[in-house]
């Protein structure tokens, strides 16, 4: 922070100190004539236009170097890398055309500033110069959405038919996570099951539903699709895994789907960045409320032990909240008087 400071400081004098010797210059240059004053400020402002060229990169570089860590984030998912190969080369070709650009700019403003008895050429056009700064910009932009859109298809096309599932949802402010059993299949939901202890829905009338286990954490097995149910119970929310190049919105009433395989685990993670401590994490992209802060989950990317170990842990919600309870006896009823239809379900169920 300091560093910063004293940068920002050095900057502003360096300004005022320029701005200072370009008035003084202008007063003595009006002294010694009108054309002389006009001849000396274009020297002096063209002169500028390079020195400003050279901060200007000099600023990009150092702020990329010290901050490059802190901008660009390890891609820890198989479709994470296939974005990041489409930013950077995106980034190459604009890279490559914003630095010609400015580059002339600056030096063609030296190069080209105003001297006493010197007129400007007069080039009115050039028919095939214009067609090729049309079609060389138009194949490269073609070649970038055309690689573009490959990469996009393979991120959202159908995940694979051994893809486990994860049910993300969303409620101001936390996150509720839910996951399979054994049997690898979610319970229905109804919005109208809602309340204190069944915070999700849950028609445990569903016989699929009864092994589900709800986690304050997630975890996934790397090098394994994952598919990620995604929902809110109130207002809309946004599920941000930015390692994961995760961002999709949780919207009430429409649920959205998002697969990924991981392909870092969590210790493989510390150990790259040195920090003990460090956690993949899930965070709300939306400002859905002055909670909206607190919407931090924590993942954990497992190795395929690890994963099972933490499986075999868990219970199912329903033993633990349901079972024993008022609940249950509801539930039980129902199992009894009614089936379970797809079509009395909510629509929050994919």
């Amino acid at each position: 922070m300091s560093t910063t400071l004293l940068v920002l400081s050095v900057l502003i004098l360096l300004g005022i100190v320029i701005f200072q010797i370009s008035k003084a210059n202008e007063y003595i240059a009006s002294l010694k004539g009108a054309d002389q004053a006009n001849d000396e400020s274009d020297s002096i402002n063209g002169k500028l236009y390079l020195v400003f060229l050279f901060l200007f990169f000099g600023g990009i570089v150092w702020s990329l170097y010290d901050s490059w860590d802190k901008m660009i984030l390890t891609a820890s998912s198989m479709h994470g890398k296939w974005i990041d190969s489409s930013f950077n080369i995106t980034t190459l070709f604009t890279a490559i055309i914003f630095v010609a650009c400015h580059v002339m700019l600056f030096y063609f403003a030296y190069k080209y500033r105003g001297k006493k008895g010197k007129v400007a050429y007069y080039y009115p056009e050039n028919n095939k110069l214009e067609m090729w700064w049309t079609i060389i910009p138009a194949i490269v932009l073609t070649v970038l959405i055309v690689f573009g859109l490959y990469n996009w298809f393979r991120i959202t096309g159908p995940a694979p038919a051994d893809a486990k599932i994860v049910e993300i949802t969303g409620k101001q402010f936390n996150w509720m996570v839910r996951y399979p059993g054994t049997d690898g299949l979610l319970g229905k939901k109804e919005f109208k099951l809602i309340d204190e202890t069944n915070v999700l829905g849950v028609n445990f009338s569903d016989p699929n539903s009864r092994d589900d286990f709800m986690t304050n954490e997630i975890h996934f097995e790397v090098g394994k699709p994952v598919v990620l149910k995604i929902g809110s119970r109130d207002v809309i929310h946004n599920v941000g895994m930015p390692h994961f190049r995760v961002k999709m919105d949780a919207v009430p009433g429409i649920p959205t789907t998002f697969w990924l395989v991981p392909t870092e685990t969590t210790d493989e993670m510390r150990a790259k960045t040195g920090n003990p401590d460090f956690v993949y994490e899930l965070a709300c992209d939306y400002l859905c409320g002055k909670g909206h802060s607190a919407m931090r989950l924590v993942i954990f990317v497992d190795t395929p032990d690890q994963y099972q170990a933490w499986v075999k842990k868990q219970q199912s919600f329903y033993d633990t909240q349901i079972k024993g309870s008022d609940l249950e006896k509801k539930f039980a009823l129902n199992l009894n008087a009614t089936p379970v239809s797809n079509t009395n379900l909510s629509s929050l169920n994919p």
